[in-house]
């Protein structure tokens, strides 16, 4: 029988050690995670510890799904659809006033997200058994990135509370209540 050598084996568990931690999601300093729910929670009407948001990047745009952990919630349910109608509309119109007031005037892609011209960013909500979601689509490259650049630094800014493109069904099977 063939042995490994143990520096074989060694570099084999650091590069797959290296490549989980690059796969995490960078998260804020608690301080900012804080600055950022108390701030949210005069721009969110919906708990946000009874809630999740999922901001998975596509080729074209992204998805940005928030839902209530409890699938049974109506309340949330009905909180979150309320608040993702009213700010998808607001995109599409190039308003990004919540996120701002949210995540401060230097977010990452804002900037280029507001400069978008009329039907450069196309921006749809859909209702979810669980909550709702906002479908984002551009043709623009550079646009696409700001997009993604955006959603990176809400998922770092708001920490436990969001996550990068892990559909809720699957979260649910990983953190049951």
């Amino acid at each position: 029988m063939k042995r490994t050598p143990p520096t074989l084996l060694l570099g084999a568990l650091l590069v797959c050690g290296l490549a989980a931690a690059g796969a995490r999601a960078e998260t804020a300093s608690p301080e900012r995670i804080g600055e950022v729910a108390a701030k949210g929670s005069h721009v969110m009407p919906f708990d946000l510890k009874k809630t999740a948001h999922v901001f998975a990047k596509t080729p074209t745009g992204g998805l940005q799904t928030v839902y209530a952990r409890d699938p049974a919630d109506t309340a949330q349910i009905s909180l979150i659809r309320a608040h993702l109608i009213k700010i998808a509309g607001e995109f599409a119109r190039g308003d990004f006033t919540d996120p701002e007031r949210i995540h401060g005037p230097g977010m990452p892609g804002l900037a280029e997200l507001r400069a978008a011209k009329q039907g450069q960013l196309t921006v749809v909500y859909k209702d979810r058994p669980d909550g709702g979601e906002i479908t984002y689509t551009a043709a623009d490259p550079g646009l696409v990135a700001a997009l993604h650049r955006w959603f990176d630094a809400q998922v770092m800014d708001h920490g436990p509370d969001a996550m990068p493109g892990m559909p809720p069904e699957h979260h649910r099977m990983m953190h049951p209540q």
